[in-house]
Parts: C-alpha cells; sequence; structure tokens
C-alpha cells in the first residue's frame, strides 16, 4: 500500500467513524528514554505505514509511551504470535518473524524477567514453529518457545459472561503471565472473514473446535470476557492475506500493504483493521459481539488515533 492509498484508507475510517486525524501525542507527554508518559495523551490507537515491520513497530510504541508503560522489569512476558500454519513467512499466514524477534528484545532491554511464546497450531506444531521460521527468531532473541499441543498444558478457567462459550481450557502461560502481547497478522478468514487480534486468541485455548461447532463469532466475542486480557495488542498488517484465509493457497492471496497497528483495546483494533482488509466492521460479527460485552470499544469516532507515516 502506497501512502496515497493510505491515507485513502484511513481517512475513509475518518469520514466512516467521525474521528480526528491525525493525532499526535505533544513531546512534553511522552519521555521515550524511560516510557514514561501522561496516560490521557495517548492515542488509543496507533497506525504506522511504509517502513519495515521493525521500523513501525519501533515507531508505533514511540507513540504509545514506549513499552515502559506496558513492561516492568523482573516480569513474565508472554507473547502470542500466530504460528497457526505449515508455512513459510512470505505465505502470510503466520506473524513475520523479525517483529516477533524484536518485541522479545524490546521485553528484555525493559528487564522482562523472561519472554515466553506458544500458539495451539492448527497443522503439525514442531513445522509450524521451524517453517513460519519464528522459533528460530525467538530463540536468536533469548526467548522460550512452549509446546501447546497436549492438554496437559490447559487449564480450565470459568466464564461467567460468556453466552456461548462459558468456560475454556487456557494454556496455562497465559495464566501465569505478568504481560501479554497479542501480535497476530491480520488476514482473512473463511469463517470468521477476519484474523486478527480478538481471533488471534483461539491460539490459546485447547478445543478450538468447540467455537466451530457452536457459534464461531459469539465463542470468540466471549472469550474477550476473560480476566486476564492482553496488556497490548500489535496488528502486523505488513503482507495482508485478502483471500483464501486463513492457509491461502498461494503468494498470489497477498497483497503488501506496509502498515501496522497498535492498540490496548482488542475491539477498537479489529474494527480499524477491518478496513485495511478491505471488509466493514459490521461485515465481521464478532466485532459487535465483543463491543456488546463492554470488553473494548467499536465506535472509532470516541477515540484518539494517530497516523504516522514512514
Amino acid at each position: 500500500m502506497d501512502r496515497r492509498n493510505f491515507i485513502k484508507t484511513v481517512s475513509a475510517l475518518a469520514a466512516a467513524y467521525n474521528f480526528k486525524l491525525p493525532y499526535r501525542a505533544k513531546a512534553a507527554e511522552l519521555s521515550l528514554a524511560d516510557g514514561a508518559a501522561n496516560a490521557p495523551g495517548f492515542p488509543d490507537i496507533v497506525a504506522v505505514m511504509g517502513g519495515s515491520p521493525v521500523e513501525m513497530l519501533d515507531r508505533a510504541l514511540a507513540a504509545a509511551g514506549g513499552l515502559g508503560r506496558f513492561v516492568k522489569a523482573g516480569q513474565k512476558v508472554l507473547v502470542k504470535p500466530n504460528i497457526g500454519w505449515d508455512k513459510t513467512p512470505e505465505e502470510g499466514a503466520n506473524t513475520t518473524p523479525a517483529l516477533v524477534k524484536h518485541i522479545i528484545q524490546l521485553c528484555f532491554k525493559q528487564g522482562a524477567k523472561e519472554v515466553s511464546v506458544f500458539d495451539n497450531t492448527c497443522n503439525q506444531w514442531q513445522a509450524c514453529y521451524r517453517n513460519s521460521q519464528i522459533e528460530a527468531a525467538v530463540k536468536e532473541a533469548g526467548g522460550t518457545m512452549l509446546m501447546a499441543h497436549e492438554e496437559s498444558y490447559y487449564s480450565e478457567i470459568d466464564l461467567p459472561r460468556g453466552l456461548t462459550l462459558k468456560k475454556a481450557k487456557v494454556h496455562k502461560a497465559w495464566l501465569e503471565s505478568d504481560v501479554i502481547i497479542n501480535i497476530p497478522i491480520l488476514k482473512h478468514h473463511g469463517g470468521a472473514r477476519m484474523t486478527a487480534a480478538m481471533k488471534n486468541l483461539m491460539g490459546v485455548v485447547w478445543d478450538r473446535r468447540f467455537y466451530h461447532r457452536a457459534d464461531l463469532h459469539q465463542c470468540i466475542a466471549d472469550f474477550t470476557t476473560i480476566d486476564k486480557k492482553p496488556t497490548l495488542n500489535i496488528i502486523d498488517a505488513y503482507n495482508v492475506m485478502m483471500r483464501n484465509g486463513p492457509r491461502g493457497v498461494s503468494t498470489a492471496d497477498i497483497a503488501t500493504k506496509k502498515m501496522l497497528l497498535l492498540s490496548t483495546d482488542m475491539v477498537a483494533i479489529d474494527t480499524a483493521a477491518a478496513r485495511i482488509l478491505d471488509a466493514q466492521p459490521e461485515e465481521i460479527a464478532y466485532i459487535a459481539k465483543a463491543a456488546a460485552h463492554n470488553t473494548g470499544s467499536n465506535d472509532l469516532s470516541k477515540l484518539k488515533i494517530e497516523r504516522i507515516t514512514i
């Protein structure tokens, strides 16, 4: 996506939802050296376009006040990318490995005690970890790859606010982490219409098939009522699978958008991400269902959004 199309996309969001662009934090509100900042000055969503995944992440974090807002010394951090498919990075089915590596390195710079990564994969887990190149990236950054292919790694929790999903077996690493960074790739999904922040959390539960047997959209929304939510959501929209998701058929399914979104609000970031996928948020039922749970906002007119072009 070139600069003109980026502006058109975000401007379309602005027109559709009547939010003001661009919001830019004042220098006095940010202290990029230590990540300290005045909370009221932060944008609710940061949208970056035009650089490499790593460059865009750095700019997004700076606009949000620095990673030090979210990660403190001595904390246990979980990074949750999409590693669900036995696909190479060029095929756009999994999160960009360089992005995963960089966020882990940044967590350690903030003094994180440990940084773990896992996904309950759809294809054979070892092949997914290896061929996505995420396992290698995690190890290079000093992180720990966790297994997620056996039920013993999960603990059952109650979701009393869920309408369809009342219980779920959740990976213990999720439950035991101090900080959770949710870092999905944006892509088309044949059943849910879109994979982004909320859909990526299916990779932390044991029985994903229940979602499909029951009500996929409602279950995705119900899981957002979990007490321990992602601390930060980062959507990788550099190479976006526009059709034939979630696995894809070939690289012909990929559009190079060169974008990245960042937010603490899963519902808001997915609402914004839908337009990058050339979809209306109303087409993706789980967005409205999650907003009905009051786990986030799908009303972008009430949010501060900062647009950055590199």
